[in-house]
C-alpha cells in the first residue's frame, strides 16, 4: 500500500452500500458467473518502486513542503507567507514564543518584485506551463524549478478562490431575485377572483372521487375518437363525434392527465363555468417546437402505432418466405416485395428523388437484465443513449403523445429525435425523427418497442447528413429465469445513396451489417453485463482496488473515457474532417478542437482516424491488443515496454471483457513518475471489439479510488474499433493472405483513433509537424499489427494514406 495513505489502503471491510445503478428499476436476480475464479492480483504497492513508498505515503518531502509555501502571496507582494508566520508568533505570548522550537520553525522563501512579475506575465499567457518552460523560466529568475512549479500551482488556487468568490455572489443574487418573484407569484394567486361572479376563484380542491371520473372521461373521449378516425378510414365517411359534456365539475389547476404540462407562463385565472383548455406543453424543452404532433392527429399516429407493433412481432416470427438467405451468406435479408404485399403500410410515404437503399436484418440474443429495466431505458432518452454509447450520438425526446397506462406504460407514445453513428468518419451518420410506442401482451408476458416513420406529420426537416428514414424496427422482449430476457431485434430502414461512404466501407454498410440488428443486440449484450458488473456486490478479488465505492469510480472513469472516445471519432454534422491526400485510397482524416471543459486537457486536441482491412479475424487482432506479454511487440504502442496489470475489474462474460489498470513498465519510471493506463476492452463473437485506452497519472488513480468525484480527471482516449468484415472491393484478396488458412475469406477493419494534445493554448495554431507525426504514427500501427499476426515482415496494408 502506499505507506500511511488512506485513500489506497487496504479493502474496506463490514457492509458496503452497492452503487447505485444507471436505471431507476433494479436487476432481478442476475447470474454474475461470469466474475468468478478471477486470477488474484499483486498490492497496489506493486504500482510503484520501493523507494518511492515511503515518499509517496508522507505526501512530498520536508525541502518541498518549505518551497511549497513560496506562492505569490498578495498580488502586490507586500507580504509574503514566512513573513505572516513570523507576525503570528510575534503575536503570542512569551511563554508560547519560547516553547516553540526555533529549529523546527518553517523557513518560507520570499520573491522579489520581479521575479513575480515576470511569473504573472507569463501566468496570462499560460496558467499551465510545462516542464520546459518552467525550467527557463527558473534560470531567468534565478530560482529552483520546483519553487516556479509550486507558484503557479499556488497562483492557480488563488484565482480559482476569486472566481467561486465572484460566482457566489451572482448565485446568491440570483437566489434573492427567484425568492422576490415567488412571493409575488404567491400574493398574485391568493388575489385572484373569479371575473364571471367576482368571488374567490377555487384553486385545486377536487376529490378523490372527481379526479378518477375525470380521468376516465379523457381516457372515453380519446377511445371514441380514435375508434372514429378508424371507422371513418374505412367506412369512406366521416363520423361526427359526441358534443361536449355540459360542466358539472369546478375546475382544478391541477388536473393532470399525463398528456399536459403543470408549468404555466402566466398567472391561471379559473372561471367558475368555464373550463379553461391548459395549452399543450412538451414534457421536455426542444428545439423542435414546430414539429409538434396535433391533438386531432394523435388517434391516427396512435392507430398507426398498433399496426407498426403488430407488423414487428410477426417480423420477427415469421421466416420465409419474408427473410431469405442469399449468395451463401450466413446473414438473412428482407424480401421487399414480399414484405410490401404481407405489411402494407397504411399511410403514403414520401419518395425520395435520388436513388434509396433499403437495410434490413434482424437478430435475436440473450441479455443480463430483466425486461421492465430494458423498457425503462428505451422509453427515456438519456437511459437509451448510455445503452448503445456506440450507436447512439444523440437522442432528444421531442413530444411525449401519450403517457400509456400508469404503472407499466402500456400504450407509451413518443415523438424522438436521435443520431445514429458508426465509429468512423468515413462512415456519414444517420439523424432521423421517429415515433417510440410502447406494447404490452401480458398473455405472452412480451413487451413490444416499436419505432416507425413520421411521414404525413413531420415533413421537410433541414439536416447536412444523409436522407434516412426509419421504418418498423424494434425488439420484442421476453423475460426469462434469474433475471435475464430474450431480445428479438428488426433493423428496417430507408437510405439515400447520393452521398456514397469510402469504398474501404461501401460493402460493409450497403450490406447493411454497419447499422443492423446484429450490432444493435451485441451493443446491448455487452452494455447489459458492464451494468451488472457496475451492480455486483461483495466481490472479494478486485485486485488493487481498496473498495467497492473505489471499483464503481473506476468504471465510471473508464465509461467517460469510452464516452469521450465515441464522440471524438464519429462523423456528425457538427464536425469536419480532413483528408490528407487527394487519394480516393486514404483513409486517414484528421480534425481539431479548442477545448477549455473538464475531462479533457486544455488546449488545442488533433484527433486522427483511419481505416484498414485486415486478412485477420477480429478476435485475433483484439487478442493481441489486450494482451500484455504480446503488446510489447508493438513498438508504436509500448515503446518497447512492457506492461504489467495491477487492477482487473470484470464486466462480462468473456474474460477479456473487462476495465483494467495497467502499469507501464518504462526505463523513466522512478519514486516520482509511474505511467499507467487505464483501458476498457470488449468483444463479441459477431458484434466485433473494441479497445480503449488512456494514460492516467497516480494522483488521479487517488482521486477516484478515495471515493472523490473523478468527473474532472483529464482523459485524451486513445482505441481501436474492430469490426468483422469481408474484404472491400478495392481490396485485392491473396491466396495466403489469411493467417488461419481460410485463403483470405477471414477478416477485418481495423480503425484506430488518436488524440494528442498539440499544444496547451487554446488560442494556438496547430503545427504541421503534428499532422505529420500522427499520420507515420497510425501507418506504422498497422503495419507493425499487421507484422505481429502474420509472422513476417508487415506488406504494405491496403487503403492506407500516402507518405506525407
Amino acid at each position: 500500500m502506499y505507506g500511511d495513505c488512506q485513500v489506497l489502503s487496504s479493502m474496506v471491510s463490514g457492509n458496503v452500500a452497492s452503487p447505485d445503478s444507471l436505471f431507476s428499476s433494479p436487476i432481478q436476480n442476475p447470474n454474475l458467473g461470469f466474475m468468478a475464479n478471477m486470477p488474484p492480483f499483486n498490492a497496489f504497492s506493486s504500482i510503484i518502486p520501493e523507494e518511492g513508498l515511503m515518499l509517496i505515503g508522507r505526501g512530498v518531502s520536508k525541502e518541498e513542503e518549505m518551497e511549497s509555501g513560496s506562492g505569490s502571496g498578495p498580488l502586490d507582494g507586500v507580504l509574503s507567507c514566512g513573513e505572516e508566520h513570523d507576525n503570528e508568533l510575534q503575536q503570542q505570548p512569551p511563554s508560547q514564543q519560547q516553547q516553540q522550537p526555533v529549529g523546527k520553525r518553517k523557513r518560507y522563501h520570499r520573491h522579489t518584485t520581479r521575479q513575480i512579475q515576470e511569473m504573472e506575465a507569463l501566468f496570462k499567457e499560460c496558467p499551465h506551463p510545462d516542464e520546459k518552460q518552467r525550467m527557463k523560466l527558473s534560470q531567468e529568475l534565478g530560482l529552483k524549478p520546483r519553487q516556479v512549479k509550486f507558484w503557479f500551482q499556488n497562483r492557480r488556487t488563488q484565482m480559482k478562490a476569486q472566481q467561486d468568490r465572484a460566482d457566489n455572489v451572482v448565485l446568491r443574487a440570483e437566489n434573492e431575485s427567484l425568492k422576490n418573484e415567488n412571493f409575488r407569484l404567491q400574493a398574485a394567486i391568493q388575489n385572484v377572483v373569479c371575473p364571471n361572479c367576482g368571488g374567490p376563484a377555487i384553486l385545486g380542491e377536487m376529490s378523490f372521487d372527481e379526479q378518477q371520473l375525470r380521468i376516465e372521461n379523457a381516457r372515453l373521449k380519446d377511445e371514441l375518437e380514435r375508434l372514429s378516425c378508424i371507422a371513418s378510414r374505412y367506412s369512406g365517411r366521416q363520423l361526427q363525434p359526441l358534443g361536449p359534456a355540459p360542466p358539472i365539475l369546478l375546475p382544478s389547476l391541477d388536473l393532470d392527465m399525463g398528456i399536459y404540462s403543470r408549468h404555466f407562463k402566466e398567472t391561471p385565472v379559473v372561471s367558475c363555468n368555464d373550463i379553461i383548455p391548459v395549452p399543450q406543453i412538451s414534457d421536455q424543452p426542444s428545439p423542435f417546437s414546430g414539429m409538434l404532433i396535433l391533438d386531432q392527429d394523435k388517434p391516427l399516429v396512435l392507430d398507426l402505432a398498433i399496426t407498426a407493433a403488430d407488423h414487428l412481432v410477426r417480423m420477427c416470427r415469421t421466416n420465409g418466405p419474408l427473410w431469405i438467405r442469399r449468395d451463401g451468406r450466413t446473414t438473412e435479408a428482407l424480401d421487399l416485395e414480399e414484405h410490401a404485399k404481407t405489411f402494407p403500410w397504411p399511410m403514403d410515404l414520401k419518395r425520395q428523388h435520388g436513388e434509396v437503399r433499403t437495410e434490413a436484418s434482424r437478430d435475436s440474443a440473450m441479455v443480463i437484465m430483466n425486461s421492465i429495466t430494458l423498457v425503462d431505458a428505451f422509453l427515456d432518452a438519456d437511459k437509451w443513449m448510455g445503452l448503445f454509447p456506440s450507436v447512439v450520438s444523440k437522442s432528444t425526446t421531442v413530444q411525449m403523445l401519450s403517457p400509456g397506462v400508469a404503472g407499466h406504460g402500456n400504450g407509451c407514445l413518443h415523438l424522438l429525435h436521435a443520431e445514429l453513428q458508426f465509429l468512423s468518419p468515413l462512415v456519414p451518420a444517420r439523424e432521423a425523427h421517429f415515433f417510440r410506442y410502447l406494447q404490452h401482451n401480458s398473455e405472452e408476458g412480451t413487451w413490444v418497442i416499436v419505432d416507425f416513420p413520421v411521414d404525413g406529420f413531420v415533413d421537410g426537416l433541414p439536416t447536412s447528413l444523409p436522407w434516412y428514414r426509419r421504418r418498423t424496427s424494434g425488439c420484442v422482449i421476453q423475460d426469462m429465469p434469474n433475471g435475464y430476457s430474450k431480445v428479438m431485434w428488426v433493423e428496417h430502414a430507408e437510405v439515400e445513396e447520393d452521398k456514397p461512404v469510402h469504398q474501404i466501407f461501401d460493402q460493409f454498410v450497403s450490406t447493411g451489417v454497419a447499422f443492423g440488428a446484429t450490432r444493435w443486440v451485441s451493443t446491448l449484450q455487452r452494455q447489459c453485463e458492464r451494468l451488472a458488473s457496475l451492480m455486483a456486490r461483495n466481490i472479494a478479488d478486485l485486485g488493487v482496488i481498496p473498495s467497492p465505492e473505489a471499483r464503481k469510480n473506476m468504471m465510471k472513469l473508464s465509461q467517460r473515457m469510452m464516452r469521450t472516445f465515441c464522440a471524438s471519432v464519429h462523423a456528425s454534422g457538427m464536425q469536419s474532417w480532413t483528408a490528407l491526400s487527394e487519394s480516393s485510397d486514404d483513409t486517414i482524416r484528421v480534425t481539431t478542437r479548442k477545448n477549455t471543459e473538464p475531462g479533457q486537457p486544455n488546449g488545442v486536441i488533433l484527433t486522427a482516424v483511419s481505416t484498414t482491412w485486415l486478412p485477420f479475424s477480429h478476435q485475433q487482432v483484439f487478442e493481441l491488443l489486450t494482451d500484455e506479454q504480446r503488446r510489447c511487440e508493438l513498438d508504436v504502442l509500448s515503446s518497447g515496454n512492457s506492461l504489467h496489470e495491477v487492477a482487473h475489474i470484470a464486466n462480462g462474460s468473456h474474460p477479456r471483457n473487462c476495465v483494467s489498470l495497467l502499469r507501464v513498465n518504462a526505463a523513466s519510471n522512478s519514486s516520482h513518475s509511474v505511467e499507467l493506463l487505464l483501458q476498457e476492452s470488449s468483444t463479441h463473437p459477431s458484434g466485433g471489439s473494441i479497445v480503449v485506452y488512456a494514460t492516467i497519472d497516480v494522483d488521479a488513480v487517488q482521486v477516484a479510488m478515495s471515493g472523490e468525484d473523478p468527473s474532472y480527471i483529464p482523459l485524451l482516449p486513445t482505441g481501436f474499433v474492430i469490426s468483422p468484415a469481408a474484404p472491400p472491393n478495392a481490396v485485392i484478396r491473396s491466396s495466403s493472405s489469411s493467417g488461419d488458412g481460410s485463403a483470405g475469406t477471414i477478416g477485418c477493419l481495423l480503425t484506430i483513433g488518436m488524440q494528442v494534445l498539440a499544444s496547451a493554448v487554446p488560442s494556438a495554431k496547430l503545427n504541421l509537424s503534428s499532422v505529420t507525426a500522427i499520420n507515420n504514427h497510425l501507418r506504422n500501427t498497422v503495419q507493425q499489427i499487421s507484422a505481429v499476426l502474420g509472422g513476417g515482415a508487415a506488406a504494405e496494408p491496403a487503403a492506407m494514406a500516402p507518405e506525407q
